[in-house]
């Protein structure tokens, strides 16, 4: 929520408000659901999987609506990860997909650096939980389910041995690939084609890529570095290299 507060600063609903902490405090008055992009502002998670995202009004109509949407949910994903432990989800996708190490290694990408973050009270964490209702609840479930799939799939050693790895060869990687050993500002981005796309309030983060690579290293690195946007313009050239070069032309 303090993400999406952040990166949609200027959408209807957090527009008129200083800080999440006032936006919340109001309890929401700015936000009407019926506007466009204020969908940002509630229940997002339960919005991206497709669901109804309208707040419930009372408790009754939490737990249908809850129950509802968590079952809509297992029913569609039989694997559900979670972005808060995200080298653990990777290590449980790896094993569900029967992948290898290198196929789950990545670099941290689309992440705001520390200067546009800001920690939240343990009193204004509560008032997040209570405005997006839905979320919780789905997070809640889907968080026990989680752990529930490692300690019958995998045990919680053999996981952490596992994510060790993971961050080892995340490690290698950042020393072979990255000039600076980590992520930059995005003013500090050295090849525009590269840069993050740059929205509301937040500041993206990038990457530089070491000078002298060989063309294989330097192709691997700049997979793992290249942000969505980029990345998704690059896989519909070589998927659909026809419409591509008709677009261009």
């Amino acid at each position: 929520m303090e993400s999406l507060f952040v990166y949609y600063k200027a959408i209807p609903a957090f527009r008129a408000v200083k800080s999440l902490e006032e936006f919340l405090i109001q309890g929401g008055q700015s936000y009407n659901a019926s506007v466009p992009n204020n969908h940002y502002a509630r229940n997002i998670l339960t919005f991206d999987f497709g669901l109804d995202n309208t707040a419930p009004e009372n408790d009754t109509e939490l737990e249908r609506r809850s129950a509802e949407v968590i079952a809509a949910v297992e029913r569609d994903f039989p694997l559900i990860l979670i972005s808060e432990y995200f080298d653990e989800s990777l290590v449980l996708l790896k094993h569900a997909l029967c992948w290898s190490l290198d196929d789950v290694s990545s670099f941290r990408l689309n992440s705001r650096s520390e200067r546009s973050r800001r920690p939240l009270s343990a009193e204004t964490t509560e008032w997040v939980k209570e405005w997006n209702s839905l979320d919780w609840r789905l997070y809640q479930h889907f968080n026990v389910t989680f752990w529930k799939r490692i300690d019958y799939t995998l045990g919680r050693t053999k996981l952490q041995q596992e994510v060790e790895l993971l961050r080892a060869k995340r490690r290698k990687l950042e020393q072979m690939c990255l000039q600076e050993g980590g992520a930059v500002d995005p003013a500090q981005v050295q090849d525009t084609s590269l840069k993050p796309f740059q929205y509301g309030a937040a500041v993206i983060q990038g990457y530089n890529l070491r000078l002298g690579l060989n063309n294989d290293t330097r192709q691997l690195c700049q997979r793992l570095i290249t942000p969505e946007l980029q990345y998704t313009s690059a896989l519909y050239t070589k998927q659909f290299p026809q419409l591509a070069a008709a677009r261009a032309a």
